[in-house]
C-alpha cells in the first residue's frame, strides 16, 4: 500500500497534534512518580486509536451525503475550533485546577462523567486508589479522557479525504511515545513541575485546517 508524502504530512501532523495530551500526561505521572506499566500503555494506546479510528469513519461515511465543498468548510472548521481551543488549554485547565465553583457546575455522573473531565484536567487523578501505578482498569479511564479531542477531530478530518489506516497505524506508535518520554521527563525531573504543551497541539490542528481547504 503506498502513501503520498501529504498524507503522510497530514498523518503526522494529526497524530502528534493529538499525542501532546498523552506525553503531557505520562510528565504528570513522571513528576508525581506514578508508574504506567506497559500493559496499562497498550490499553490507552487501543482505546484511543479505535475511538480515533471509529470518528474517523463515521466522518468518511457522512462524507457521501455531504456536498464537497461543505465537507471541507466543516472540517476546517472543526479543525480551527478545536485547535483554537487547544491554544488557550491552558487557561482552561487552571481553572478548572483552582475554582471549586466550576467542579460544583459541573455536577454530575452520568457514566462517570464528572471524573473523567477531572482527569481530563488532572491526568494524575486516575490513580484512584493512590498506589502510585496506573492499574489496568485506571488506564481506561484516562483513555477515555484522552479520546476527547481525538473524538471531534477525527470526525472532522474523516469528512474530507484522509488515509485512516495510516492515521490509526501512527496512533499507536506516538501515542505509546509520548507516554514514555512524558514519563522518563517527568522520573527525570521528580519535581513539580508545571509543564503545559496543549498550545503545541492546538497550533498543529490549526496548520492541519488550513491543509484541509
Amino acid at each position: 500500500m503506498g502513501f503520498s508524502i501529504i498524507s503522510i504530512v497530514e498523518a503526522l501532523f494529526l497524530t502528534f497534534a493529538l499525542s501532546v495530551d498523552a506525553m503531557v500526561s505520562g510528565f504528570a505521572y513522571g513528576t508525581k512518580q506514578i508508574k504506567i506499566p506497559i500493559s496499562s500503555i497498550i490499553i490507552i494506546n487501543i482505546i484511543c486509536s479505535s475511538m480515533l479510528a471509529a470518528a474517523m469513519l463515521a466522518g468518511n461515511y457522512l462524507n457521501q451525503f455531504i456536498p464537497e465543498r461543505m465537507a471541507t468548510i466543516i472540517c476546517f472548521i472543526l479543525l480551527l475550533i478545536l485547535g483554537a481551543i487547544k491554544l488557550f488549554d491552558s487557561f482552561f485547565k487552571t481553572l478548572i485546577n483552582k475554582n471549586n465553583g466550576i467542579k460544583k457546575i459541573i455536577n454530575f455522573s452520568l457514566f462517570n462523567i464528572r471524573f473523567i473531565l477531572n482527569i481530563y484536567a488532572n491526568p494524575e487523578s486516575a490513580d484512584r486508589d493512590a498506589s502510585c501505578v496506573l492499574s489496568p482498569i485506571e488506564a481506561i479511564s484516562l483513555a477515555i479522557a484522552l479520546s476527547l479531542d481525538g473524538l471531534a477531530v477525527g470526525f472532522g478530518t474523516g469528512l474530507k479525504e484522509t488515509d485512516i489506516f495510516l492515521v490509526t497505524l501512527l496512533s499507536l506508535f506516538t501515542n505509546a511515545a509520548a507516554i514514555l518520554i512524558g514519563c522518563q521527563i517527568g522520573n527525570t525531573l521528580a519535581r513539580k513541575v508545571h509543564l503545559n504543551l496543549s498550545w503545541i497541539g492546538g497550533l498543529l490542528l490549526i496548520i492541519l485546517a488550513f491543509m484541509k481547504l
